[in-house]
């Protein structure tokens, strides 16, 4: 599978390891930007996808930034449709007690390139038992 890429800063993302699932996309910007302590920003990477059809690209945090920083992306794990053509931008948090500063060039999250499927959805009048039933979170143990 090809992941056709447009680079506004001429860079292109890869895997920093053999055994990575995902690669790595870096901040693109004029200049460094704040990110305040509580605040949340969408930050640009200057990259454009072409993601072939039944693939998605999850967009998700980098662990070294979350535990090191308290920077983190504001909806957990973002998704990339396909059809999508526009600007990959990151929506970062700030968790942490500090302002913390984006350079150009930046590591600032991954991606993972997943198949998936598309499902016909249908209405019921009842869904089938199972031995959980209806027991949601906690249910099955600690």
């Amino acid at each position: 599978m090809k992941l056709k890429i447009i680079s506004k800063s001429g860079i292109l993302p890869e895997y920093e390891t053999k055994g990575a699932a995902g690669f790595d996309i870096r901040a693109y910007l004029k200049k460094d930007f704040v990110l305040k302590k509580g605040e949340r920003a969408l930050i640009p990477t200057g990259l454009f996808f072409q993601i072939p059809e039944g693939y998605e690209a999850q967009v998700r945090a980098r662990s070294g930034l979350a535990i090191k920083n308290g920077i983190g992306m504001v909806n957990g794990i973002g998704t990339v449709d396909s059809d999508y053509r526009g600007e990959i931008k990151v929506p970062l948090i700030n968790w942490s007690d500090t302002d913390f500063v984006i350079h150009d060039g930046d590591r600032i999250a991954q991606i993972v390139i997943n198949k998936y499927e598309q499902v016909d959805i249908e209405t019921a009048a009842e869904l089938s038992e199972t031995e959980r039933g209806q027991g949601g979170f906690g249910h099955t143990g600690v």
